[in-house]
């Protein structure tokens, strides 16, 4: 079976060039990263539950998450400059192009009442963001384990020049769009 990578170079490149008019190979939008992001504001009482987020991603991205820390302090929120309120990683290459395959044709699908994502979560730029609710839509992650359900976001940033350019790109990757 060809994977999203093969199929990018051998049939998405000829067809976008057609389709935009490009002169240069170059100028054809590529994905450049996927930023995996997952917020825990509980993570201000218990900084065991941080660590059960960090798990999660690292089984959904086969890579070691960043903690994120706070920039600055809310007292509404009882947080201080500082401390740690997420995780979130940054998916390149070969990982990158498997962890998309895999929300594309399984996660997505998986989500109740399904009826495709919004075309209208670009940035302006090209790039795509899609919020998740839960995040036992991915088969890596054990329900049995799961001690709280939480959602997380995921911007998939491209080379496009405009959200037309981006929106092409994805829909031809795969993405499931609302029609």
């Amino acid at each position: 079976m060809e994977t999203i990578k093969q199929r990018y170079h051998n049939v998405i490149i000829p067809e976008l060039m057609k389709t935009f008019e490009y002169d240069s190979v170059m100028e054809v939008p590529k994905l450049d990263k996927i930023v995996v992001n997952m917020g825990i504001g509980d993570a201000v009482f218990n900084s065991k539950v941080l660590d059960d987020a960090v798990e999660e991603l690292t089984f959904l991205t086969g890579q070691k998450p960043v903690i994120t820390k706070a920039k600055k302090s809310i007292s509404n929120f009882k947080l201080r400059e500082g401390m740690p309120i997420g995780a979130k990683v940054t998916l390149r290459g070969d990982k990158m192009y498997y962890f998309l395959e895999k929300l594309v044709s399984i996660a997505l699908p998986r989500v109740r009442d399904f009826r495709g994502i919004s075309a209208n979560s670009f940035d302006g730029r090209g790039n795509y963001t899609v919020g998740v609710r839960e995040q036992i839509i991915f088969p890596e992650i054990n329900l049995d384990k799961v001690k709280k359900i939480r959602g997380m976001d995921i911007v998939i940033v491209t080379t496009a020049k405009s959200d037309q350019e981006g929106r092409a790109l994805l829909s031809s990757l795969g993405m499931p769009f609302k029609k």
